[in-house]
């Protein structure tokens, strides 16, 4: 994959060898289900979705697997074994492409960064506001 400034997530997944496509466009489906009226974008050349501002989750994907992330430490407790056999290194979910996608666990893991990302846009905007006041 030598292309490294994708403009959008169809360029994206259109650079991923024809094996991984569609499994690629199966968990962008899931991921904008999850997430009606989230911002997909392209961050850090992979895609991304944002929901009022904040960046909510990322996915990849690669020759074996594809990858979600952020992974935070909360999720991780929450999903607990659900999620143990795809953790791969600090906030970093890796799935095999010869396996099945796990559509629930992922639209679950969906919702979840989703409302970690709003307590977070909440927290800073009261530290912002308690700074002014």
């Amino acid at each position: 994959m030598a292309k490294t400034d994708f403009k959008s997530v169809e360029e994206y997944i259109a650079a991923q060898p024809q094996t991984v496509r569609p499994t690629l466009e199966h968990v962008r489906k899931i991921i904008r289900d999850a997430l009606p009226g989230a911002e997909e974008v392209i961050s850090y050349q992979i895609p991304a979705y944002k929901l009022h501002g904040g960046r909510v989750i990322y996915f990849s994907g690669w020759k074996e697997h594809f990858s979600l992330y952020p992974v935070t430490e909360n999720l991780v407790a929450t999903l607990g074994d659900e999620v143990a056999p795809y953790v791969a290194g600090k906030g970093t979910l890796r799935f095999s492409l010869a396996k099945p996608v796990p559509a629930k666990l992922i639209e679950r893991i969906t919702r979840l960064r989703a409302e970690e990302e709003a307590d977070a846009m909440k927290a800073k905007a009261a530290a912002r506001a308690k700074r002014r006041g």
